[in-house]
């Protein structure tokens, strides 16, 4: 059984090294249920749980043949014998199966049996879809910013020396401060440029809803408009009456017309029984996906009211806090957050809401410290080196002592995203902002 399931395993690892770029929400579509989907679809086409799919009983027909024609040619039940009294006082022994008079009597007919791995199977493509969408306008953009961060992080502890661990290269600190001056430049750059980025992943977020919304309502219409109250009727009758929305949906056993011309060339009628061993699955699989929908879309909804709440609200700075502690844990300077924020689109907020679902506290502190320092001067929210940017510029050199090394020396490497245009020649100090100052994290 295990080796059935092997092909989708693929989709159920947990890499914790794995950038994100969606939420919780996303992935229940396009990894739960498109797994879901996917081992419904296995389970369907494996003969070995459920063996032969139909097997149909006839006294003057080939069982090969008569099995073959009936599975390809919809099935059917006659609606009067569809009832509980008539299956208590013994004069049916299956829902749907008794006398029939092909004038009189309406019939049901089956036929969705032969379509459902096929539907389940596009099912499954079609809840993948919005998340492949949103992977190719996001253009991994996150991702490349998150690893050079990482990359920053780690060579601080290195000298003049590169080192490998298995698969990761860190470089050394000649070789990573070129790559540092562009991470920091790609970031600032991004943060203004950006401006349709946010608008992607809410278009991705509520194509989500509309594919959900359209898969409950194919499903509905491919059951023959049974799938919408099946949940409901199935937990008030089906430990109640002998006949449940489950023996009308997806019945046991069916009827079966046969035609054939006998040695005299007449037409011959053969009416024959059906055991549908293949709904004994099906009634399984869509019981539990009428639940999971069910589940899915009060979800999905919830999570659009959130996105809502962060279109409203991403400039509060209380609301903010909150948020990116929701995504990681972590303590942020509130004035350096105030002085961001304020002058962030959606899209930026958004870009850094997965910055600190992804990056560890340390790393953060310094991207919200710094990025602080790129923004013009608030005199009111205002953080350090801004503040000794101006103090610099009207104190003469020597008048004071001074908080800082010059800006245009410090490292780059425990400054990743400090860019200084138009900064003058670079001055000589300590190699460590620790030799003699101290720069806060």
């Amino acid at each position: 059984m295990l080796g059935t399931f092997s092909s989708v395993k693929q989709y159920l690892k947990f890499d914790i090294s794995r950038v994100v770029i969606d939420n919780i929400v996303f992935k229940l579509h396009y990894r739960w249920t498109f797994v879901l989907l996917l081992v419904a679809t296995l389970l369907i086409t494996s003969r070995q749980y459920i063996g032969e799919h139909i097997q149909c009983i006839s006294d003057n027909v080939v069982a090969p043949v008569i099995n073959t024609f009936c599975f390809f040619t919809p099935t059917f039940t006659v609606v009067r014998h569809l009832n509980n009294t008539a299956l208590d006082s013994g004069s049916i022994f299956q829902p749907g199966i008794g006398p029939y008079n092909r004038k009189e009597d309406v019939i049901k007919r089956h036929a969705y049996y032969q379509w459902v791995p096929f539907v389940l199977f596009g099912q499954a493509l079609c809840f993948y879809l919005p998340h492949a969408l949103w992977k190719k306008l996001e253009g991994g953009r996150v991702k490349a910013l998150v690893y050079g961060l990482r990359m920053v992080g780690l060579t601080k502890y290195l000298k003049n020396d590169s080192m490998r661990i298995g698969k990761l290269n860190i470089p050394s600190m000649a070789e990573v401060e070129d790559r540092v001056i562009n991470i920091r430049r790609t970031m600032i750059d991004r943060m203004r440029l950006n401006q349709s980025w946010g608008a992607h992943l809410v278009f991705a977020e509520l194509l989500n809803l509309l594919n959900l919304c359209i898969q409950i309502y194919w499903t509905n219409r491919f059951l023959g408009r049974e799938f919408l109250t099946l949940g409901v009727k199935v937990l008030r009758e089906r430990w109640v009456d002998k006949m449940d929305a489950l023996d009308v949906v997806f019945p046991k056993v069916t009827k079966c017309t046969f035609y054939k011309y006998g040695s005299a060339g007449s037409l011959q009628e053969h009416d024959t029984l059906c055991v549908m061993a293949l709904n004994i699955m099906n009634e399984k699989i869509y019981t539990i996906l009428w639940f999971w929908y069910s589940f899915l879309l009060v979800v999905t909804i919830l999570g659009l009211l959130w996105r809502l709440f962060t279109l409203i609200f991403y400039q509060n700075v209380t609301f903010t806090k909150c948020a990116l502690y929701w995504a990681k844990p972590g303590k942020m300077d509130e004035s350096d957050l105030k002085s961001i924020i304020e002058k962030c689109n959606f899209s930026n907020w958004m870009f850094l809401f997965f910055l600190r679902t992804n990056l560890s506290e340390f790393l953060f502190q310094k991207v919200i410290y710094h990025l602080a320092s790129e923004f013009p001067n608030d005199p009111i929210h205002d953080n350090d080196i801004n503040d000794y940017r101006a103090r610099e510029r009207e104190l003469p050199s020597g008048s004071a002592q001074q908080k800082y090394p010059l800006l245009g020396g410090l490292d780059t490497v425990d400054a990743p995203l400090l860019h200084h245009r138009g900064a003058g020649p670079v001055l000589a100090t300590p190699k460590s902002p620790t030799d003699g100052a101290t720069l806060p994290i």
